[in-house]
């Protein structure tokens, strides 16, 4: 079984920044690909930022420059720095694991439950 839980959404006012984080535990026996994804009411879920086991980091244009990824291989947890939040930034942000859950199981993709940013004019 593995989960992944994300924190850190809330209601902050436009300019203002947020931290995300989402834990994977469980049965793991690598991560491979994280990131953070989002969905806004009425829109399809898109790419915020994802990164590697190495830390090679790929970015979505709408946020390259106010948004860093990070993550702790030790924690398996990824981070997700909001900084200069915009009301279009308003959305659900889920993570994402690429992982295996033993040395010669697949790739399988695991998200999170999602966490709400809300962000005010």
């Amino acid at each position: 079984q593995v989960q992944l839980v994300e924190s850190g959404g809330g209601l902050v006012q436009a300019g203002g920044s947020l931290r995300l984080s989402c834990a994977a535990s469980g049965s793991i026996f690598s991560i491979n690909v994280m990131g953070w994804y989002r969905q806004a009411p009425g829109k399809q879920r898109e790419l915020v930022a994802t990164i590697t086991s190495g830390g090679g980091t790929n970015y979505a244009d709408f946020v390259t420059g106010r948004f860093t990824i990070s993550r702790d291989n030790t924690k398996n947890t990824v981070y997700l720095q909001m900084n200069s939040l915009k009301p279009q930034d308003t959305a659900v942000y889920y993570c994402k694991a690429d992982l295996k859950r033993y040395r010669f199981d697949a790739v399988y993709d695991y998200w999170g439950q999602g966490t709400q940013v809300s962000v005010s004019s």
